[in-house]
């Protein structure tokens, strides 16, 4: 039989994951979980408190808990769409599509998406410019399961990220950065006239126990940086 404040937490990630409950909103009060599930207050804070630490909610002492903007799991960068980024600073965000295709898994590929190696998934490269300056490469190979029409978007005027938000809402993010030399692909891709040192992040994206996407995202060094907050309690 499933704990009450597992049947809590189901119950907060399928409002999440249904799209009923957006990023912000506000999410019911412990006593309002407890009376609605007919348990103490001490069982609803508890699938409170693990949801926010998990990332998913987001507590403010004295105002309530919202649901969190997605983050990386164990992260402080927000997991934010190229396209949206761009157009926040007034500029305009254009997209070209590269590959559009399905592959078959090579190892490294199948144990990241979690399928049989030579198994079919679906692979897309594309590159972002902001005002028409190459500013990404985005390669991505994606689990059919989690994303079956992954092939018939057009990803010129809808983002990956945009797609699969909405047919996968994600609930796990794992990341690596570290800075590459580029190949002569992504110089070409990139229009960049010298091996100038990138960034590459490396991101693996799931949605409940899936894993949806394995991507290898690459940034001129030159024209994008990482940053973030921490906040430290009062001692």
């Amino acid at each position: 039989m499933t704990a009450k404040f597992e049947q809590i937490k189901k119950y907060i990630l399928e409002k999440i994951e249904s799209g009923e409950w957006q990023e912000n909103a506000l999410v019911p009060s412990e006593n309002k979980l407890a009376d609605d599930f007919a348990v103490s207050r001490m069982t609803a804070r508890r699938a409170v408190e693990e949801l926010s630490q998990q990332g998913i909610l987001n507590r403010t002492k004295g105002s309530g808990t919202y649901v969190a903007s997605l983050k990386g799991q164990g992260s402080m960068f927000e997991i934010k769409d190229i396209a949206d980024e761009i157009t926040a600073r007034g500029h305009q965000h254009k997209a070209t599509v590269i590959e559009l295709e399905t592959i078959q898994a090579i190892a490294p590929i199948a144990i990241a998406l979690d399928v049989e190696v030579d198994s079919e998934v679906f692979r897309s490269v594309i590159v972002h410019f902001d005002n028409d300056k190459a500013v990404q490469v985005e390669e991505r190979f994606i689990n059919p399961k989690a994303a079956p029409d992954y092939l018939s978007q057009d990803f010129t005027s809808t983002s990956p990220h945009e797609y699969l938000s909405h047919v996968a809402p994600l609930t796990e993010a794992r990341h690596t950065i570290e800075a590459v030399a580029p190949t002569e692909q992504v110089c070409e891709w990139l229009q960049l006239f010298n091996q100038e040192p990138c960034l590459q992040l490396i991101r693996r994206t799931s949605s409940k126990n899936n894993v949806v996407c394995f991507a290898r995202i690459i940034y001129p060094g030159s024209s994008y940086r990482l940053g973030g907050q921490l906040t430290f309690g009062k001692h």
